[in-house]
């Protein structure tokens, strides 16, 4: 590990212009390329204390052991250099975007004497007009079989082109129509590129004025009672509006976009891109890649932006592109594009409207591409045996953890504190067994004092399973009071209830409850994670050392830097930030992270909903709505009188009075006042308008 310190440049031989810099390691190996308006002032920020420096920064610059720069006369060349020295050197801490030379294209090969029509992959050729890219090559062969058509432009190979000119018989495509037949002559090299360039026409989005001949030409033949020429072109008209359909309308006509979003966390992103051309979707392509250095959504929005347009030239640069966040220099990133597309390019956010509406679209996509990215990772039998091993030898377990269980607290500001409790079993999740708490035992925002009673309740549930089943001999005794049982996830059995032990099988088995269903706490994990750091794994601990507890493996995971925490380590354990375990947890995290905030929000809302009625002993819902209709609103029954209340069909007199009761101990909300006219402004359920 080299010291920053060792190569840092001399104070004043570092320029203070436009540039772009590359550090290099021990063996001259280029591991990082960036860019700057003022070199002096970035390459400083690389050479303060490590300690204020970004983990992913902090290794970069102690792994290198040189730095050197290039001076350029503008940031548009900074940025094009930057691509340049990315795309040749290939550096090992700069984002790359993983290469979707996968998706398929829709080519025509204007190159050629005879063009032809096809689905290409790979790196795109000069002279070859590109169309997509799409999502599957079936996609673009329903597309093509449409549109021959109307414009029968050559499909075939070469070998089968040079076959039909050596024996004089076209394919079937040109017996049925679907093929000019250039290769027998039965159209001239010039009419046939002019199909081919109106293909491309079309595909460009200059659909109207081809429909519209076709129309046109349709009605005359039918006036001059060429009936089957007229019902020739009506399917041709109907052919290429079917080929329309296949790309829904998202934009006002003529609007040639690309739209970039972006999904991340802290170790991956994932971009989506839509590519709208005359108002239609016209492809999709999408990227993942590693977080490798420090960088904030601009920087991955700017990253894509040469990725996407750094070989293109011409209209493959749209006229718009819409992203998410702006990148550090947008004027010059606008330069650069309008430089690759030779007219002006708009880059902005999208702020209303039909666009913004699509990017939340396109956004959408990119986190479900995210997810499934880990999800594929996470569902490989290999990948998760590989990332259990991995948990247990970093934190130093005898046995691979088969089952998992993550606890995380949520609260908004202090109020309704809930915490979640998910299982994994072998690497997946086993959302039957997952549980959610209140937390009970105190009031307010204390997470490692919430943590320590809710891993306290479940395993106090756990071996009071044991005692019932004869497994557990004695039972430590409680060290405060008893807390309540946990709440059961929705469907789950009733708090506190307590059916009779099943005999032991002898079979290893769960106990089972009477309905043949595993009981909620019978069954330890070899591993609890906590969402949290050091605390929060001092906490957990703490309880499990309190009931006697001495073989669960305890660890918390903390989301700044994704550090792995052990009790009574001062330092965390630092997994591979490609490392499968890593993964694996992070994953569970989020999944426990998830159940508890969709809790608290649930338990939020219905707080938030919630009516002096909802305090009526014995008063269901059915009831609720048969007094709130008669009287009209919450306002009149609060001040209907005991015996009116008493006339509502199935209210006796306890009731009605139990409802009066709630009315007056509920505290009335302070009421709204028009500063205007000082006039008090009430809602028809007597509450404030605010």
């Amino acid at each position: 590990m080299a010291d920053p310190s060792s190569y840092r440049p001399r104070p004043g031989q570092i320029p203070d212009s436009p540039g772009v810099y590359k550090f290099r390691d021990e063996h001259r190996r280029v591991i990082y390329v960036g860019k700057a308006k003022n070199l002096r002032q970035r390459l400083a920020n690389y050479f303060q204390d490590l300690a204020g420096l970004h983990p992913r920064t902090r290794t970069m610059v102690t792994t290198a052991a040189s730095v050197e720069w290039t001076v350029v006369s503008t940031e548009v060349e900074a940025l094009q250099l930057e691509y340049s020295w990315i795309k040749e050197f290939d550096p090992r801490f700069n984002v790359k975007y993983r290469d979707d030379k996968s998706y398929p294209y829709l080519a025509v090969t204007l190159n050629e004497e005879f063009p032809r029509v096809q689905v290409m992959r790979g790196a795109k050729k000069k002279g070859v007009r590109y169309f997509g890219p799409y999502g599957h090559a079936w996609a673009i062969r329903e597309t093509v079989d449409l549109m021959l058509r109307v414009f029968p432009v050559r499909t075939c190979s070469a070998g089968v082109f040079k076959n039909a000119e050596r024996t004089g018989r076209p394919c079937l495509l040109g017996y049925i129509g679907k093929c000019s037949a250039p290769c027998v002559g039965r159209v001239t090299p010039e009419e046939h590129r002019d199909l081919a360039e109106e293909f491309c026409d079309f595909m460009a989005g200059r659909t109207g004025t081809y429909i519209r001949r076709l129309e046109k030409d349709m009605m005359l033949a039918a006036e001059e009672m060429e009936y089957e020429r007229a019902a020739r072109l009506r399917d041709d008209a109907g052919a290429l509006k079917r080929a329309m359909e296949k790309s829904a309308v998202v934009l006002a006509d003529a609007t040639d976009a690309d739209l970039i979003a972006v999904a991340e966390d802290e170790l991956e992103a994932a971009v989506q891109i839509f590519h709208v051309r005359g108002g239609r979707v016209r492809g999709q392509r999408g990227w993942v890649t590693d977080k490798v250095e420090a960088v904030d959504t601009a920087g991955l929005v700017e990253h894509a932006l040469q990725q996407l347009y750094g070989e293109e030239t011409g209209d493959s640069v749209p006229k718009e592109v819409l992203v998410p966040a702006l990148p550090e220099d947008p004027e010059a990133v606008s330069q650069w594009l309008a430089g690759r597309r030779g007219a002006q390019v708009s880059l902005r956010i999208p702020q209303r409207g039909d666009k913004k509406d699509l990017m939340i679209t396109v956004q959408r996509n990119a986190q479900q591409a995210l997810g499934l990215h880990k999800t594929k990772r996470a569902s490989d039998l290999t990948t998760r045996s590989r990332a259990l091993e991995e948990i247990a030898e970093a934190l130093g377990l005898d046995t691979a953890p088969l089952r998992v269980e993550c606890f995380d607290i949520s609260h908004l500001q202090g109020d309704d504190v809930v915490a979640s409790m998910v299982v994994f079993e072998d690497g997946l999740a086993r959302k039957s067994e997952y549980r959610r708490f209140q937390i009970k035992g105190f009031e307010g925002q204390d997470d490692v004092r919430s943590m320590h009673e809710v891993i306290g309740r479940r395993f106090k549930r756990y071996l009071h399973e044991k005692e019932r089943t004869g497994e557990w001999e004695e039972t430590p005794a409680p060290t405060g009071p008893v807390p309540a049982p946990a709440e059961p996830a929705p469907g789950g059995p009733v708090p506190g209830a307590v059916a009779p032990a099943a005999p032991d099988t002898g079979l290893g088995e769960e106990p089972r409850e009477d309905d043949g269903r595993p009981k909620r706490f019978a069954y330890p994990p070899q591993l609890v994670v906590v969402d949290g750091g050091q605390p929060q794994v001092a906490a957990a601990k703490r309880a499990l050392d309190e009931l006697g507890i001495d073989d669960i493996a305890v660890c918390g995971l903390a989301k700044r830097l994704e550090e792995v925490w052990l009790p009574d380590d001062d330092d965390p354990v630092v997994l591979p930030r490609s490392s499968e375990g890593l993964y694996l947890l992070q994953r569970i995290r989020d999944e426990a992270h998830r159940f508890a905030i969709t809790y608290q929000r649930a338990k939020r809302a219905k707080r938030i909903r919630s009516s002096p009625l909802d305090d009526v002993p014995g008063l269901g819902e059915t009831r609720k709505q048969a007094l709130i209709k008669h009287f009209g609103s919450v306002k009149k029954l609060r001040q209907a009188t005991i015996e009116e209340v008493c006339e509502v069909p199935g209210i006796g007199r306890r009731t009605a009075e139990s409802v009066a009761a709630a009315f007056a101990a509920a505290a009335p909300a302070a009421p709204a006042v028009n500063t205007a006219t000082g006039e008090i402004i009430e809602d028809d359920d007597g509450g404030s308008r605010t």
